[in-house]
């Protein structure tokens, strides 16, 4: 019988994208930790942790409610204007989307459409943290009493010049900043006979970081006895308690949710 063939390498961006994730757990376990630990005293008090990115950094928002393994106490803040673009040119195209999250002042009018928690926190994700929307979410929440952390790459962020209109970086209106680790250019690949990178990692590594927030937090408030419903597929707990999990999630959700939009824009 002839020998087994050797294991193929690893393809190169899954190879860079371990070595991403590895990065980010060596240097940023502490800010996770510490995010977990604010995020965790949020939701255990009733409050939301309210999250909000531009473009594709509208995905790890999504990430942590709702969707099976997650539960209440996040509040995805999406701004279709800013993230609907998979048809890239054309209706909701690029280009609408990066000109928009660049005009001044949107942030704040986002913001007037809430009554925030005394407790509650916000927690902005951009990679290159350079443009006036998320820079401006950080600073409107911040001004109103809330705990801001950053999701964003120090590198990237570092190696330009913030948007005029935004006056700042991200990472310097934030309390706490989680850093992806990712290179000025997002894309890890370097492929022979082209100038270019190829394959972001911000998203991989915001992910990452975000899933860790949420076991950690889940973690914190079982020990407390704070843990709110986790919604939970039928092939895990039977049909009948994963929709009884669903239906309390969301009722829990709502709940936490009608504080907040009780006065619908108000200024």
């Amino acid at each position: 019988m002839a020998d087994a063939a050797p294991p193929a390498p690893a393809p190169r961006w899954l190879s860079a994208a371990q070595e991403l994730l590895a990065k980010v757990g060596a240097t940023q376990g502490g800010a996770i930790e510490q995010a977990s630990q604010w995020c965790a005293d949020t939701i255990g008090a009733g409050g939301l942790v309210h999250l909000f990115g531009t473009g594709h950094s509208r995905i790890p928002v999504e990430e942590m409610f709702p969707r099976y393994g997650s539960y209440p106490g996040w509040h995805a803040m999406i701004e279709l204007s800013m993230t609907f673009i998979g048809e890239g040119v054309g209706t909701n195209g690029q280009r609408q989307a990066m000109y928009i999250e660049r005009m001044p002042g949107l942030a704040e009018v986002i913001l007037s459409n809430y009554e925030f928690g005394p407790g509650d926190a916000m927690m902005v994700f951009s990679a290159s943290g350079l443009t006036a929307a998320p820079v401006e979410m950080a600073r409107g929440a911040r001004r109103r009493g809330m705990r801001v952390i950053a999701v964003t790459s120090v590198a990237q962020s570092m190696s330009a010049d913030p948007d005029p209109a935004a006056g700042a970086r991200l990472l310097d209106e934030a309390d706490l900043v989680i850093d992806l680790c990712t290179p000025p250019a997002d894309a890890l690949s370097i492929i022979d006979n082209l100038a270019t990178p190829v394959g972001p990692g911000s998203t991989i590594a915001a992910v990452a970081i975000v899933n860790s927030i949420k076991v950690r937090v889940a973690e914190l408030l079982t020990e407390r006895g704070q843990m709110p419903p986790v919604i939970t597929r039928a092939a895990v707990v039977g049909q009948e308690q994963s929709r009884g999990l669903f239906e309390q999630a969301y009722r829990e959700h709502a709940r936490r949710l009608a504080h907040v939009i009780a006065r619908q824009g108000g200024g």
